[in-house]
């Protein structure tokens, strides 16, 4: 597919915002059904008989292979209708699920996790490239965020909504009510969505080039090193609440129901900020993801510290998504597209990083392990997030012409 928007066909909408909802309900689907482990773990470990750490490769795999299939479903959908691949994508995940639900070992749970994750790199990266295709240019920011708002909802929600169905009726009916979830959502891309016909696609020397950008780069360092971190934590975010703040299992569900919440406030808050102050956002996002690990570590052997930033984390975490892309359309505006599977690929990649890590940690060490692996990681995303404030900031004072500007 093209990544500059002169390249592609017109596309007309009978009901652009429809359609838009639409695909941020493709990207939810697709991000919960790979989070929706996260608040299973310990019944799906001991219903197939394995260790918590073992189980976390539900997690690290799909995101490891996602970050794989982003760029290779782009490049290889050559000029095929991009409604015809979201499609048969939805349609996939809708089979999945409901191996996932079936699942008699973990040897057929993490061969349907593969298929997780090849849905979970192809609809994030076609998804990302669409809202221009979509709605009138002055509204692509907001478009953009909804897309991008599904991640977000779903990274903040999906577990919580596993874990209650979990609670209630056991882990293998999470993974059926998801499989109905994208049934209907595929039904409603094939009522909303209008064809996406393009005329070029996209090359290999097309993700060298943008790999090159000094902007890009430092984009693709932050989202690795706080998609990372916070993985590292939130994966075995069950045991931390249970064992480190005291609480009983039957408050989890509704916790994690509060730092959803508390997810999608952060989410649009970051997204009304990040379009005018990209930079600031991120610095502020990475001062929340350094600050929850620490705190933890000092007040959060408790029931009111361990709520109280589960709510911070939510807040912070809830705009990673929106203010990390923003940063990437910021950085190739012409190559939207390759940015997008990039993008999607690196944070992939810092979702297995991070899970992997994080169950090792945690069988070898324990929990503390794990806060102190995430506050390191934190403290990486910080210096880089300062650094593009400072870098914005010189830039600035050395146009003579134009005043001092503040970091964005």
């Amino acid at each position: 597919m093209s990544t500059s928007s002169s390249e592609l066909t017109a596309t007309s909408a009978q009901h652009p915002w429809l359609a838009v909802s639409a695909v941020g309900l493709a990207t939810f689907s697709v991000v919960t059904t790979e989070m929706l482990p996260v608040g299973l773990l310990p019944p799906i470990a001991e219903s197939l008989n394995t260790s918590t750490g073992t189980a976390g490769l539900m997690i690290s795999l799909p995101a490891l292979l996602a970050a794989f299939f982003a760029p290779l479903v782009v490049i290889a959908s050559g000029g095929i209708d991009r409604r015809r691949i979201l499609c048969g994508l939805l349609g996939l995940l809708v089979i999945v699920n409901i191996a996932s639900a079936l699942a008699p070992s973990m040897a057929w749970m993490l061969a349907a996790r593969v298929l997780v994750g090849f849905c979970m790199g192809g609809i994030w990266a076609i998804a990302g490239g669409l809202a221009g295709r979509l709605v009138a240019a002055h509204s692509v920011g907001l478009a953009t965020s909804i897309i991008f708002g599904g991640v977000a909802a779903a990274s903040v929600l999906g577990v919580p909504l596993g874990a209650l169905i979990g609670d209630y009726a056991g882990w293998r009916w999470a993974f059926a009510g998801m499989a109905l979830f994208s049934a209907l959502v595929l039904a409603l891309h094939l009522a909303v969505i209008p064809g996406l016909p393009v005329t070029s696609s996209v090359t290999m020397r097309q993700f060298a080039q943008q790999l090159g950008s000094r902007k890009l780069q430092v984009g693709l360092l932050l989202t690795l090193a706080l998609v990372a971190g916070h993985f590292m934590l939130f994966t075995y975010v069950r045991p931390l609440l249970m064992s480190v703040s005291g609480f009983d299992s039957q408050w989890v569900s509704a916790l994690l129901f509060a730092y959803g919440f508390a997810g999608i406030v952060g989410n649009f808050l970051a997204g009304v900020i990040a379009a005018r102050r990209t930079a600031r956002t991120l610095l502020a996002i990475s001062t929340g993801l350094l600050l929850t690990p620490v705190l933890f570590l000092l007040i959060g052997n408790s029931n009111l510290g361990g709520g109280m930033l589960l709510l911070v984390w939510g807040l912070a975490y809830g705009g990673v998504s929106v203010g990390l892309m923003t940063w990437m359309m910021k950085a190739a505006p012409g190559a939207v597209e390759v940015a997008t599977a990039l993008y999607v690929g690196v944070f992939n990649v810092a979702i297995a990083l991070g899970a992997w890590a994080g169950g090792l940690v945690l069988d070898k060490v324990g929990l503390t392990g794990n806060l102190w692996l995430a506050a390191g990681f934190a403290t990486i995303a910080l210096l880089l997030a300062l650094g593009i404030c400072l870098a914005e900031h010189r830039a600035a004072n050395a146009d003579v012409d134009s005043p001092p500007l503040q970091c964005q």
